[in-house]
């Protein structure tokens, strides 16, 4: 019972670290060309970036309207805007509180760590 214990709690506390995140590095050119972007305050190739992003459906932390705000990743053939995102929240331009990105359009998201 008590090795159950520990390897389940080996497990989740190992899945918590990795789980959820990713880096600047590991985001694909595109992602990493939208937090430049970003970073600079533009100029944006889309109308909508920038606008504020409604965590509907609550996949990120709980904020007040107007925290977060969302900006399209290029997704190479896509003939509209696609479905991946970096969302961004607090002060913008960069640094912002907490950048995320998805690649589902808002349906998972990870953490851009350092």
């Amino acid at each position: 019972m008590i090795r159950w214990l520990l390897a389940l709690l080996l497990a989740a506390l190992l899945g918590a670290a990795h789980a959820g995140e990713t880096t600047f590095a590991n985001l694909p050119r595109e992602a990493q060309d939208t937090l430049r972007l970003i970073a600079r305050n533009g100029p944006f190739p889309h109308k909508r970036d920038g606008s504020t992003f409604g965590n509907y459906e609550k996949q990120l932390p709980l904020q007040p309207r107007g925290h977060y705000r969302e900006y399209t990743v290029a997704t190479p053939g896509a003939r509209n805007r696609g479905a991946r995102r970096i969302v961004c929240g607090g002060t913008q331009p960069w640094p912002a509180a907490a950048c995320y990105y998805t690649t589902d359009h808002y349906r998972s998201f990870r953490r851009i760590g350092e």
